[in-house]
């Protein structure tokens, strides 16, 4: 709740394009080099909260961190947290932000980034995550105001196994694997911050 108190003061006084929302691999984002090399020139402002499931993200949107700014592109990042959910419901909860995030910011562009794979080895999680990323990117593909970006550069290796070298924990992403993560995104949040605004 503090974040998220602060998140809406510090609203009140900056003029963001670009809007993060989502969980720690959004909030974590902002405390590495990565995130003042390439987006804090973007004029960012990062509105992670780790451990946020997409209900908890529904909620923050909803109550005011919206309110106040008009950032041209939000990049939403959050799924991966919603435990006990089925992929059906955490792609029905992805498509309720993108909702608030259209109802509240109209000629806003929201770029929803796939989830990653987690966990050492294969395992019920990563192939929902999998599932998720399927879901969404069918759900938004009808949709002008949203779209869907894969961010995954291919963090499994061949026997199914994920480098503690780009995900420290298997789940959160190390320096390095921010870096491989974040090079394309930027060079995608720019193209659609040089486009036209269709109104």
């Amino acid at each position: 709740m503090s974040l998220h108190n602060r998140f809406v003061s510090d609203s009140k006084d900056k003029e963001p394009d670009v809007l993060f929302v989502g969980d720690s691999l959004v909030q974590l984002m902002h405390q590495f080099g990565i995130w003042r090399q390439l987006f804090s020139p973007l004029h960012a402002l990062n509105f992670g909260v780790g451990g946020d499931a997409t209900q908890h993200v529904l909620w923050r949107l909803s109550n005011g961190e919206l309110d106040n700014i008009r950032p041209k592109v939000v990049v939403l990042w959050v799924g991966t947290n919603n435990h006990g959910h089925t992929p059906e419901q955490i792609c029905e909860g992805i498509m309720a932000i993108i909702q608030v995030i259209k109802n509240k910011l109209p000629n806003a562009n929201t770029l929803v980034l796939g989830l990653l794979p987690r966990g050492k080895l294969p395992n019920p999680l990563r192939e929902r995550n999998a599932k998720v990323n399927l879901l969404v990117q069918e759900a938004v593909s009808t949709l002008p105001h949203a779209s869907f970006f894969d961010v995954n550069p291919g963090f499994v290796a061949s026997n199914g196994s994920i480098s503690h070298q780009d995900m420290y924990d298997y789940l959160h992403l190390t320096p390095q694997g921010y870096q491989v993560v974040c090079q394309p995104l930027h060079a995608h949040i720019k193209s659609m911050l040089d486009k036209p605004a269709e109104n």
